[in-house]
């Protein structure tokens, strides 16, 4: 059964009489056979020009016989599901709703048709509607945000009505979710205010915000990998150009790119659909984390730590086996920053992952990846942490040199054996490319005895050489240094030149790498197969937001 047309039309003169009996009368004669009054109510049920008074009438008798319409009925019941109720008077609204309830307690065969009817009902979809001869069509002016945001309450009212009637409604609303789920090539209108809605449910239907969390994040990685950065940032450059000296204002979220001007005033223009409708989606997700976690301006630290358990789950089921994710994994960023303990617990999980010699060697990598990116790049990871870290990371690259050398073998310089100590090594090189300064501040020769004591010449002395299987970028720029969006960019750790101070090799290039050259920063991966890979690793982004969100904002309600 389909309900998705809200697509109405005057198509026939204004009724003022009704004809046919009684609901009750109507529903007698079609069990003896006789259909014909049967099928003009439904006629007249249908007609789109049909007054608020007669929508009142009809759905008081039929709440009247609500026991009779079974499954036999469903033609009617269907009918009635296509009433154009959402933005009639409230009067109509009311007894509408009377209806959803009634239905679904006394049949609830009806259940996930009365739930797809309401979900149809969470993008803006224009609807023309007649009243009296009147055409009282949504409007596309300044006006439709609030007749979206009074749409958009009255399809929660009815679908927490249902679920007050119905307490196992929540077993049966996602597949209505996924079912209804715009195509990704939707405009980011539609995705905004779908992505908006679910997430409103998920406030006062808690128990599955974790599957609509995993549902939406999903949808987002489909767009996250469908397109390359190199493609965003080559639409971007072109849109900039025909901008012919008219900036934007600023007003996204996420804004990593380092080449972007320092004048919070400009930005680069979003001009890629799939990263324009991406970055939607991520504004969308990420005022929600902020709503969930703060009350009053304050963090709530119980709904926090419940968030992230949320959020981790998904991260552990969708986005770390995900190659090539660049932005997605910002929600899990953006979390963290709010409080040290999480940072600490996302670092703790990741490094859990990295040396669980069970786990696939894949999530190992992308694990050891994430976690040298997180370090490098997170300027609220205090110093200390980042030491603490980067201990656990050399004693266990260290522990695994020592592995290689007492089994008596020649070790071999093999990436598909020795996956995950790769990708350790280029973490504990990426992290030192970052915080190689931060390490030395204060005091100079501490900081350079606690270089020392990583022993990284045995690291990349090594049989297995980590050097020759690293980002030829990473290495580079390793090398280099031992000779020495904007609401994210205060927590955002940026590369740095290295100084002409040579630390602990005299043998390095004095040549730094080309700011073309630098695959790992930009999200790219080198095709060849013999070089360990980090997306999607990077916390590199090139989100810019759009001027505005659109839709109405959340509105918490209780649960019940």
């Amino acid at each position: 059964m389909e309900i998705d047309s809200r697509e109405f039309s005057i198509a026939s003169p204004v009724k003022s009489v009704r004809f046919g009996g009684s609901v009750s009368e109507i529903l007698a004669k079609h069990e003896q056979g006789d259909s014909s009054d049967y099928d003009l109510l439904k006629h007249q049920l249908a007609d789109p020009c049909i007054k608020d008074a007669q929508i009142i009438s009809w759905l008081q008798e039929i709440r009247s016989c609500v026991s009779q319409l079974n499954k036999d009925h469903e033609q009617l019941i269907y009918t009635v599901l296509k009433l154009p109720w959402i933005g009639r008077r409230q009067a109509v609204v009311e007894e509408y709703m009377t209806f959803l309830g009634n239905l679904v307690s006394a049949q609830t065969v009806y259940l996930c048709a009365c739930l797809k009817m309401v979900v149809t009902y969470f993008t803006p979809m224009r609807v023309r509607i007649c009243v009296e001869g009147v055409n009282i069509s949504d409007s596309e002016d300044e006006d439709e945000y609030e007749n979206l945001s009074r749409n958009f309450d009255q399809c929660h009212k009815a679908l927490q009505l249902i679920a007050r009637y119905v307490p196992s409604t929540s077993h049966f609303l996602m597949p209505v979710f996924q079912e209804n789920f715009p195509f990704i090539q939707k405009s980011s209108r539609t995705l905004e205010c779908y992505v908006h809605n679910l997430l409103r449910v998920s406030v006062y239907i808690p128990s599955i915000r974790r599957d609509i969390l995993e549902l939406i994040i999903g949808k987002m990685l489909q767009l996250d990998v469908s397109a390359s950065r190199s493609d965003i940032e080559e639409a971007e450059e072109i849109a900039m150009q025909n901008l012919q000296g008219h900036p934007l204002k600023e007003e996204g979220l996420f804004d990593m790119d380092e080449d972007m001007p320092a004048n919070p005033s400009t930005m680069a223009v979003t001009s890629h659909s799939v990263a324009e409708r991406l970055d939607t989606l991520m504004a969308v997700l990420m005022a929600y984390v902020k709503d969930i976690c703060h009350v009053n301006g304050s963090l709530h630290v119980e709904r926090t730590k419940e968030l992230y358990r949320d959020l981790l789950s998904v991260f552990d089921k969708l986005i770390l086996p995900t190659h090539a994710s660049c932005h997605v994994q910002y929600i899990l960023f953006y979390l963290c920053s709010f409080r040290l303990a999480l940072t600490e617990a996302f670092l703790d999980h990741l490094w859990k992952i990295l040396q669980n010699p069970s786990q696939p060697a894949i999530l190992r990598q992308a694990a050891a990846g994430y976690l040298g990116s997180f370090l490098a790049r997170a300027k609220f990871i205090p110093v200390l942490t980042v030491r603490a870290c980067l201990d656990l990371l050399i004693s266990w690259i260290h522990g695994y040199i020592d592995s290689q050398n007492s089994s008596g073998k020649q070790a071999c310089c093999d990436i598909n054996l020795h996956g995950p100590f790769y990708s350790t090594c280029q973490a504990v090189f990426y992290v030192l490319i970052f915080r190689h300064r931060a390490l030395l501040e204060g005091h100079m020769k501490k900081g350079l005895e606690y270089l020392q004591s990583l022993n990284l010449e045995r690291v990349v002395m090594c049989q297995l050489n980590p050097l020759k299987l690293c980002l030829p970028t990473v290495t580079s720029m390793f090398a280099a240094i031992t000779r020495s969006g904007q609401a994210i960019e205060p927590l955002y750790q940026v590369w740095e030149e290295f100084e002409d101070t040579e630390l602990l090799s005299p043998r390095t290039s004095k040549q730094g790498p080309r700011e073309d050259d630098d695959d790992f920063l930009y999200g790219d991966t080198p095709k060849a197969d013999a070089i360990v890979g980090m997306t999607p690793n990077s916390f590199d982004s090139n989100l810019c937001s759009p001027n505005s969100i659109g839709s109405p904002p959340i509105t918490f309600q209780k649960p019940f």
